[in-house]
């Protein structure tokens, strides 16, 4: 037997369906609460046993089309290049944005000002994948920065190309802005060869919880100075 949580739970995610397939086709004013009601073959009123209004719809729709990009990206396998894997999460990230208009300004909106569990996954990966680089000797800075500058590149390229008409849009505008923040935070080659200091510091953080002789206290310390 069904039990009500199960029944509330396949109700909810039926309603969240009809609104993120809204929003991806026609955007957010298509998603009303009686549209997507009538979709879900429910009455309106029973949306807001599930969602305050239709600005609370709006954002599980969007969350939920941006959790379906995160699941597949947290499937790839690493190609054993942690640079060419930083690249093919730019493009992937790239695509995602161009292919999701709406949804794309929908998480960028400031009133929002929130980093959603499913956005906080999608930092979480591309984080992991700069900690490859740094743990191979290849990053340049720290890796909140790299992160940070990937970030801020990644969104200013989708919102640049979003901004022209499909025409007008540089199909290799997308590259280029990849290879002017790659040559920002990385190094040409492996720190074990290199005698940039910053990318020595950078590979060596990644080596501190392995430092088993250091307490915890100790290596915080440690890796504040390291940040400095």
């Amino acid at each position: 037997m069904v039990s009500n949580t199960e029944r509330r739970d396949t109700t909810r995610e039926r309603i969240v369906k009809v609104a993120a397939d809204l929003l991806r086709e026609q955007g957010p004013a298509a998603v009303t609460t009686r549209r997507v009601a009538q979709e879900a073959g429910l009455q309106p009123p029973a949306l807001y046993r599930f969602f305050q209004g239709k600005d609370d719809l709006v954002d599980a729709a969007a969350d939920h089309v941006f959790a379906e990009h995160v699941a597949r990206k947290q499937t790839v396998a690493s190609s054993g290049d942690p640079v060419e894997d930083l690249r093919a999460g730019w493009r992937s990230q790239i695509d995602f944005g161009l292919s999701n208009p709406h949804v794309f300004m929908l998480l960028l909106d400031p009133a929002r000002a929130r980093l959603t569990p499913t956005e906080a996954e999608g930092v979480r990966i591309l984080a992991e994948r700069v900690h490859r680089i740094a743990a191979a000797g290849l990053l340049r800075v720290s890796e909140e920065r790299a992160v940070h500058l990937i970030r801020a590149a990644g969104i200013g390229t989708v919102h640049t190309l979003l901004s022209l008409p499909p025409e007008q849009r540089d199909p290799q505008l997308a590259e280029a802005a990849f290879d002017a923040v790659a040559h920002a935070v990385l190094v040409g080659e492996s720190v074990v060869t290199t005698r940039d200091p910053a990318a020595v510091v950078a590979s060596f953080r990644t080596l501190l919880p392995q430092l088993g002789t250091l307490s915890q206290a100790e290596v915080a310390l440690l890796d504040e100075w390291l940040r400095r």
